[in-house]
C-alpha cells in the first residue's frame, strides 16, 4: 500500500483491473470468434465442426466418438451431430470399431485435411494481422503473459 491510500483504495484498483481484464479478454474473444465465423462461412463449416476436425487431425488414428467428446469437453450426443454434418460434407469417414461392434470410429478424409490446411492458413494470417500493430517485443510479452494467465503447461513452456 502506498502512502495516502487505504486498503479500500487498493481493493477498488484491483477490482477495476480485474473487470478491465475480463472485459478485454471477452472483447478479444468476440473479435476472434466473429473472424473465425466469417472465415468458415464460405466452407459451410461451423466453428464447432472446425474444432472437431482439429481434434481428429491431432489424433493418432480413428477415434471413438466418446473420446472425441472428451477432447472437446462436450457431451457425446453433440459430437454425434457434428460428425453427421462433417460426414455429409465429406470431411470425415466413419469406420467400425474393431473392438466394439456397437461403436463407431471416425477419421478425417483428404477433404477434411485440405479444409483444415486452408482455414488454418487463413487463421494464422488473420492472427498476424491482429498482432501487426505490436512490436516484436510487445508480441512476445503479450504471448508470455497470456501463457501465464492461461496456466497451460503446454503453452507456458513454449516461451
Amino acid at each position: 500500500m502506498t502512502s495516502g491510500t487505504t486498503p479500500t483504495d487498493d481493493a477498488a484498483r484491483q477490482d477495476t483491473a480485474g473487470s478491465e481484464f475480463l472485459a478485454l479478454v471477452h472483447a478479444s474473444l468476440r473479435r476472434v470468434r466473429r473472424d473465425a465465423q466469417l472465415e468458415l462461412e464460405p466452407t459451410g463449416t461451423t466453428p464447432g465442426q472446425y474444432r472437431l476436425l482439429r481434434v481428429l487431425a491431432r489424433a493418432d488414428g480413428p477415434q471413438r466418438l466418446c473420446d472425441v467428446a472428451s477432447a472437446l469437453d462436450v457431451v457425446p450426443r453433440s459430437v454425434t451431430s457434428k460428425v453427421e454434418q462433417a460426414h455429409a460434407a465429406g470431411l470425415v469417414r466413419r469406420l467400425p470399431d474393431p473392438v466394439d461392434r456397437r461403436s463407431t470410429r471416425v477419421e478425417l478424409t483428404d477433404a477434411g485435411h485440405e479444409l483444415l490446411a486452408t482455414v488454418g492458413q487463413h487463421r494464422r494470417e488473420r492472427a498476424d494481422d491482429l498482432l501487426h500493430e505490436l512490436s516484436s517485443t510487445d508480441r512476445s510479452e503479450l504471448l508470455r503473459l497470456l501463457r501465464l494467465v492461461a496456466n497451460d503447461p503446454e503453452t507456458t513452456s513454449a516461451g
